[in-house]
């Protein structure tokens, strides 16, 4: 049955431009209950006056959605581009500016082209935390590139073939992870490839979420990873609800502070080396993705794009037939390139446009289609259920 909305706003009004977060659930109480709750964390952060509520009801469900003002979202997000949201919010709360990730996270969310859906206020506010616990743990993560080997703080973690690295008993997972990713706590940098470095900083993210939300979920978490570690695929169906799809792409340029990404290299040769297929990142907020291997450095869409487009120009195939990457070429083809403006917009043109299907190397860009976050993780509500081992 299709939704009927209610709302203040006139048919005059502009036509929708986002979906952004819905609460439902089956009791209509309940649902406005959790609807006042949003609302006054709203207020709040001093955004009650950009965003749009609107109530709905199924046969079997009634919903609340917030959502930017569709004056709002084309002011602050045109084209759902979430780029700008920074600067803006720092404008517009300059007395408390420690809380404008938080703000970005949150308006983000509201300009979202497809909605995020919780069964609760406490889930959307979770999540939310989660997202800026990634963020600041993005920021200080930083690895030592190495493709082909992998190591962990000896005192933290150890390793078998058919468990990968797991944490030692008694030793914290919350611990573990950062002197595993971030060289402030371990004074080392340690060697893993930026994908297993995005899960490293997603864990990290839940787990201090968990310790205060949900402590009998984190003891689940834990009691995993002491025995055998969570990877690849089923790390992405365990813990991560993906959104956006081939058919239904993203806008290119809407990104939430916190959410996992991917940026293809659209050049068949050179993403025929290893570590060089793409680039798993985490978006910051303020226009910036961080950068795994200088921290202290993150990426602008355009840098990011301009070193990607690059990476052609370094591959080489070594004595023993294996395809590489000259990473010194690359960084002085990158230089060269931002220092030229007409150059950077020919690069951009060519990379900020949705990727195509996986071996396909034709036509397109370097942005993709989908974008990740984090499962449910409240009691009594969440979806993230940890498999045994």
């Amino acid at each position: 049955m299709p939704l009927s909305w209610s709302s203040p706003v006139s048919s005059s009004s502009p036509a929708p431009q986002a979906a952004g977060i819905e609460i439902f659930g089956a009791a209509p109480a309940a649902v406005a209950a959790e609807r006042e709750r949003a609302f006054a964390y709203l207020k709040a952060l001093g955004l009650d006056d950009v965003v749009e509520i609107l109530d709905a009801r199924t046969n079997d469900e009634s919903l609340v959605r917030l959502r930017l003002r569709p004056d709002v979202a084309a002011a602050w997000t045109p084209g759902f581009d979430t780029t700008g949201l920074r600067p803006l919010l720092d404008r517009r709360h300059p007395a408390d500016p420690g809380r404008n990730l938080e703000r970005e996270i949150v308006v983000a969310m509201l300009a979202a082209p497809v909605a995020f859906r919780y069964p609760s206020h406490d889930e959307l506010a979770a999540a939310v935390r989660i997202k800026r616990n990634i963020v600041q743990a993005a920021f200080k993560t930083e690895l030592a590139f190495d493709t082909e080997q992998a190591e962990r703080p000896a005192d933290y973690w150890t390793y078998a073939e058919e468990t990968g690295f797991t944490v030692l008993p008694g030793k914290p997972l919350i611990e573990a992870l950062r002197k595993a990713s971030q060289p402030e706590d371990s004074g080392k940098l340690y060697s893993f490839s930026c994908y297993r470095a995005t899960e490293y900083v997603t864990l990290l993210g839940i787990a201090q979420e968990l310790a205060d939300g949900n402590p009998a979920l984190l003891a689940q978490l834990q009691k995993r990873w002491e025995t055998r570690a969570i990877m690849s695929g089923l790390f992405h169906d365990v813990f991560l609800r993906e959104y956006g799809s081939m058919e239904n792409p993203l806008p290119p340029k809407y990104y939430v502070p916190g959410d996992r990404l991917w940026f293809r290299n659209p050049d068949e040769r050179s993403a025929d080396a290893e570590g060089f297929e793409g680039s798993w990142v985490f978006y910051l907020g303020g226009g910036l993705f961080n950068n795994f291997w200088k921290h202290e450095q993150p990426f602008t869409l355009t840098t990011k794009c301009v070193e990607i487009y690059h990476w052609r120009d370094g591959v080489y195939v070594d004595d023993a037939g294996k395809t590489r990457l000259d990473e010194s070429i690359v960084e002085d083809k990158v230089r060269a390139s931002l220092a030229d403006p007409a150059e950077v917009e020919r690069i951009l043109k060519l990379m900020v446009r949705l990727r195509e299907p996986r071996g396909v190397y034709v036509d397109g860009g370097c942005i993709d289609t989908t974008r990740e976050c984090v499962r449910w993780v409240c009691p009594g509500t969440a979806d993230l259920v940890i498999p045994a081992a």
